[in-house]
């Protein structure tokens, strides 16, 4: 196929997209972007209209911003070194490109000008936020400096993106080199069956043992790495597991130290250019927060409010393993935390998170989350039938290309599921990819994201649909049963549903405010909220069934997991706080201490914030991907998560006043929030459907700390 990146196709024909054509395409599609951009700079200044120059600047990066998203999303999910190599040889001149927008001055000029025609005076109130939000966008990345410091805002970008993709390398290759294999049965003791067979099959999937003698491996990847940790017996594996993620990003060629310090320096540059104190600035005046310190006084706040049960937590895990070994109170190792930790949860609540496993099938829990999205949100979600043409492979001749035609959809790997999404009148508003198990090819955690932008039907445009996809790295299917997922993999699934939803349900008619492109401390709001469900008797009914029985959660182990719900969560808040007090102090306060001892210097500033332990870990910051795996990313923006915890768990209490699957609410959140993207201020949605300002207290009282 001639220039696969390049496709107009919606159901993508991955098996087409190999490294070979990337250079071609993307020069391609920033040669035809540039044209573009130039023509739209060049129209008739006495005929300006919001669609000639708002939409028009849109549809000029539609193009390059989809093929290179194709670019990044493969970078992500089938990494290779040819695909890896091709990337980076693009990466710095999109990065380029797409610095110059907002530092080109004649179409700065064409913004300015159209602000002050007549028909941008009279635009409606969502068109006339777009216009507000574009010139406010190009200010905050240079619009109004001189020619000189909009050239070092361009390099400091294209410098930025590839520091970043060096930084995402580093984490991704370091992870994957670190193995621990066993043929030793007896060194398993204490792990639930479920790990030590995914161990077994990953062993054997590289070669390691026979059928006669088998091998466990086991790696750092979450599904893998979180069981030993928990349960296993043998300390030894235990420190070497955690010897090994903090091995990640920090030895070798793939040491990130350097990179941070760099990232964070030229991130402060950018700030001091714009007149801005510190990075946390210069990004937060464009979000809730509005400035790092209001950001840093959130967190500092919040701290203060949970920390004398975050220090009770401490003292009681020390004194029930002093009590259980008949020994001193005596300060953890770092790799003994989690493991007595559990054994706490399970003598305290007498509840193993192990027993809930059976009752969460994925392809159930999937299932069951469709038909909330259903019941609450009036979403009718289907499956299509997906095809998977390996390299060398021969395409099926009926393989879809577009919506409403007939045929299998192709997926980039075999355990590729794609969705169709309709709303409640049958209207097709999108459609999305799933991939939920982990792979060498494949980064960790777990993420939404969107192929292209959807847009309602307006004047002669018909609707223009959204194609998501969301992906994890989740327990996969071991021993001929299916992929068995803990309860926290459910409350992630949900997660990123929830931001996928946000996307789907977008129905904004201008690109730039549609969907997820909301205030960065807004976006995990309908993405937090959804975990709410997985905790609802009425909810988790839909879901949580058996593999082998059916049959739903006995109430007898409901009660024990709800009684365990909030076992540590001081402890599990002061940790997201640590998070996001390192983020906003290393941005406001450090990014010009190059060359310090980043450890030392993040243990001083996470006093007070982390547990006491007799071997200090090293920083997380240099396998931080949020961080530091993107240009910005959520890199002074951690706080975030917590900022929008506060406003779901009171959003959700509407929830459980009126109904936890009640139409009624569930509509009023999808009209008020879902399908509104940043057409208002997002303080403004919130009210809308909340009917007042957040209460910060709904937080404590959920984590049961007030």
């Amino acid at each position: 196929m001639a220039a696969p990146f390049l496709t107009q196709d919606f159901h993508i024909r991955w098996s087409t997209l190999t490294p070979d054509h990337i250079e071609a395409d993307i020069r391609a599609a920033l040669e035809k972007a540039q044209a573009d951009l130039d023509a739209l700079i060049e129209q008739d200044r006495g005929k300006l209209s919001f669609e000639s120059v708002v939409l028009g600047l849109d549809e000029v990066t539609r193009g390059l911003n989809e093929a290179w998203g194709l670019v990044t999303h493969l970078d992500s999910l089938c990494n290779s070194p040819a695909l890896r190599e091709a990337h980076n040889k693009m990466l710095p001149e999109v990065s380029a490109f797409f610095a110059k927008i907002p530092l080109n001055e004649h179409l700065w000029d064409l913004l300015v000008t159209y602000s002050t025609t007549d028909n941008a005076k009279k635009l409606s109130p969502v068109r006339k936020r777009a216009l507000e939000e574009e010139m406010e966008g190009f200010i905050q990345a240079g619009a109004d400096l001189p020619p000189e410091q909009k050239r070092r805002m361009e390099e400091i970008s294209t410098e930025l993106s590839k520091l970043t993709q060096k930084y995402s390398e580093n984490v991704l290759d370091s992870t994957n080199q670190w193995e621990f294999v066993t043929d030793d049965p007896q060194r398993l003791h204490g792990l639930p069956p479920s790990a030590i067979e995914a161990a077994r099959a990953d062993a054997a999937a590289k070669n390691h043992g026979t059928a006669d003698k088998p091998a466990w491996r086991f790696t750092l990847k979450a599904p893998s790495m979180i069981p030993v940790m928990e349960y296993l017996e043998d300390t030894t594996i235990r420190r070497q597991v955690w010897e090994g993620t903090c091995a990640i990003g920090h030895e070798g060629a793939h040491d990130n130290t350097d990179l941070v310090w760099n990232i964070l320096r030229l991130r402060h540059e950018k700030a001091r250019i714009m007149g801005k104190a510190n990075f946390a600035d210069h990004t937060l005046a464009h979000r809730m927060a509005k400035t790092g310190r209001s950001a840093l006084r959130f967190i500092e706040d919040l701290r203060s409010r949970v920390e004398e049960a975050f220090q009770r937590e401490t003292i009681e895990l020390q004194e029930f393993r002093a009590d259980s070994e008949h020994q001193a109170v005596d300060l953890f190792e770092p790799w003994e935390v989690a493991f007595w930790a559990e054994k706490q949860r399970k003598a305290k609540y007498d509840f193993d998170e192990e027993e809930l496993r059976p009752y969460f099938p994925i392809d159930k829990v999937l299932g069951g989350m469709f038909q909330l999205a259903e019941k609450v949100f009036g979403l009718r979600i289907t499956s299509r039938e997906v095809v998977y043409v390996a390299p060398g492979q021969e395409a099926p001749e009926n393989i879809s290309a577009q919506p409403g035609k007939t045929g299998p959809v192709e997926v980039w790997h075999p355990e590729v599921k794609f969705y169709e999404v309709r709303n409640e009148k049958g209207v097709h508003i999108g459609s999305f990819y799933a991939d939920w198990h982990p792979r060498d090819s494949k980064r960790g955690g777990a993420w939404m994201n969107y192929l292209k932008m959807g847009v309602p039907p307006s004047g002669e445009r018909d609707r223009r649909l959204h194609l998501g996809l969301i992906c994890g790295n989740m327990s996969p299917p071991t021993g001929g049963k299916p992929a068995l997922l803990t309860h926290d993999e459910v409350c992630t699934v949900f997660h990123e549903f929830g931001h996928l939803l946000h996307q789907l349900c977008g129905n904004v008619e201008v690109p730039s405010l549609n969907g997820v492109n909301v205030y960065w401390d807004f976006v995990e709001l309908p993405s937090q909220l959804m975990e709410n469900f997985c905790w609802e008797r009425e909810s988790l009914d839909l879901f949580a069934r058996h593999h082998e029985t059916g049959g739903a959660i006995p109430a007898k182990l409901f009660k024990k997991m709800l009684a365990a719900k909030n076992y540590r969560s001081a402890s599990d808040i002061m940790r997201q706080l640590a998070f996001g007090k390192l983020d906003l102090e290393l941005h406001m306060h450090h990014a010009t201490d190059e060359g310090a001892d980043l450890d030392k210097l993040a243990r001083k500033l996470l006093d007070g914030y982390l547990m006491p332990l007799k071997t200090e870990p090293p920083t997380m910051a240099r396998r931080f991907g949020h961080l530091f795996s993107s240009p910005v990313g959520y890199a002074a923006g951690y706080y975030s998560y917590k900022w929008a915890e506060v406003l779901d768990a009171d959003a959700f209490t509407r929830f459980q006043k009126e109904g936890v699957l009640n139409p009624a609410v569930g509509h009023e959140f999808r009209d008020t929030i879902l399908s509104r993207g940043n057409s208002e201020d997002p303080a403004k949605l919130y009210h809308d459907f909340m009917g007042r300002d957040p209460d910060a207290m709904a937080l404590l009282v959920r984590a049961g700390l007030a």
